[in-house]
């Protein structure tokens, strides 16, 4: 998950949630935060995820009907997370802890919606 700055300018990596655990999450983030768009990472091209990361933006619609549900395209950015991770230091160790990555990677296509808008 990835959370942006109150003027939707930057995006921050906020934590990885385990996919059992997603929607208790997102409740207390929604309820906390006032959330108004979710933002789902999605490949351009199909994949055998597609099917599943449009059934989650179908599960969070129907809890959340006036949350408007954005899909942006995911391509290469566990790679680039992978990069800027790299350059920023962190050890090869951490770096294999695979929450670092998706983190960050959430971070970027947040970063891709905010571009957009």
């Amino acid at each position: 998950m990835a959370e942006t700055d109150p003027l939707g300018m930057m995006a921050f990596p906020l934590k990885t949630v385990d996919t059992a655990e997603l929607m208790s999450t997102l409740e207390t983030y929604v309820a906390a935060e006032g959330t108004k768009t979710v933002v789902i990472g999605k490949p351009a091209m199909a994949t055998d995820s597609t099917e599943l990361i449009d059934l989650w933006g179908e599960k969070i619609h129907k809890r959340w009907p006036l949350m408007e549900i954005v899909f942006v395209d995911e391509d290469f950015t566990s790679q680039e997370a992978s990069r800027m991770l790299i350059m920023g230091g962190m050890k090869k160790s951490k770096r294999r802890e695979k929450g670092a990555l998706d983190k960050v990677a959430a971070s970027l296509i947040l970063e891709r919606y905010l571009a957009m808008h």
